[in-house]
């Protein structure tokens, strides 16, 4: 009978991925509701060392497939490996984040355990009377929030974009099982040669890594709307986002986007300079710690979910944000 709710821990040059540790969050939400335990599945090579920080943050469990084989993110080699889990223990429920390396492998496994997959969930809820994983995700281009079911196959499949779910709070005192499988690779599992590694120097901060997002929609005027928010952002240590609209225009490029169809965020500070608030923009910010709306309509829905609201024009509000944030930063350092 299959139990227990899986996460696939993904990580990268031997450093857990952050969506890993909020899926384990809501993982543990679901396992008390299905009265089960959360399970971590950690592949890489000489990986075991981070099993404990997978224990602080919620599995009961952590299965470790320990091989050089899975030093670097492969579809065939990983996929093997949690194949041979899932059919050796299984689970009711498996979560992958929604990146690029989820997105390539819960697919594949889908097919090969011949259950279903939800893509790019942005909120995951156990039914009272079914005890089935009620998946929600957006569709018809994020106008339409759809639930979906796996009612009749197991495990039931998931990604999840990264952003979402909230991590439970660090626990040191946390312990689990830590168990080891053992996988048989073969020369013919690695399908492809990986002849190079190319890394990016300075590669932008994502934005839902970001504790300050200083976000422009429509209302900015154009692409050119960018540049003084782009300073704002640089003055405060944060980042720029969008909304879709400006994406849509070709203003800004994609990775930007908050949203359904774009990111989820959670920043310590929000800033929505010019954007009205479509409930589909909403969504993926109105987690924020703390919301500043800047918009000429004084009637924009996104006055109703901000902490602070300005009825202006964000031409004349942001340059003297700038300044003010200039002085301040000139006299902390005189004072020091």
């Amino acid at each position: 009978m299959s139990k227990n709710v899986f996460v696939f821990a993904e990580q990268r040059d031997g450093v857990l991925q952050k969506v890993g540790i909020e899926l384990l969050g809501k993982a543990n939400e679901l396992a008390k509701d299905l009265g089960q335990e959360v399970v971590a599945m950690l592949l890489g090579d000489n990986i075991k060392g981070q099993a404990d920080v997978l224990f602080h943050h919620g599995a009961d469990k952590v299965i470790v497939v320990d091989d050089p084989m899975l030093k670097e993110y492969v579809t065939e080699p990983y996929a093997k490996a949690i194949f041979q889990i899932t059919e050796k223990y299984d689970p009711e429920i498996v979560l992958y984040g929604a990146t690029s390396i989820g997105r390539d492998l819960a697919p594949r496994l889908a097919a090969r355990i011949h259950t279903g997959l939800t893509a790019d969930c942005t909120s995951l809820e156990i039914d009272e009377e079914s005890k089935n994983l009620m998946m929600t995700r957006p569709a018809f281009g994020g106008n339409l929030m759809a639930t979906i079911l796996c009612e009749e196959h197991r495990p039931q499949m998931a990604t999840v974009r990264p952003g979402v779910m909230t991590p439970l709070a660090t626990d040191h005192d946390r312990k689990g099982e830590l168990i080891e499988e053992k996988v048989e690779f073969s020369d013919a599992d690695m399908n492809v040669t990986v002849r190079e590694i190319a890394k990016e120097e300075e590669k932008k901060k994502d934005i839902t890594e970001a504790n300050i997002l200083v976000s422009g929609g429509r209302g900015i005027g154009g692409p050119e709307g960018f540049k003084q928010l782009q300073q704002l952002a640089e003055e405060l240590g944060g980042e720029v986002s969008t909304s879709r609209a400006t994406v849509d225009a070709g203003w800004i490029e994609k990775d930007r986007q908050v949203g359904q169809t774009g990111k989820t965020v959670r920043p310590d500070l929000y800033f929505a300079f010019g954007i009205s608030g479509a409930i589909q923009h909403l969504a993926g910010m109105e987690e924020s710690d703390l919301i500043i709306a800047i918009n000429k309509n004084d009637t924009a829905p996104i006055f109703d979910v901000a902490d602070l609201g300005i009825v202006g024009d964000l031409n004349a509000i942001v340059p003297k944000l700038i300044e003010e944030y200039q002085k301040e930063k000139a006299l902390k350092e005189e004072i020091d």
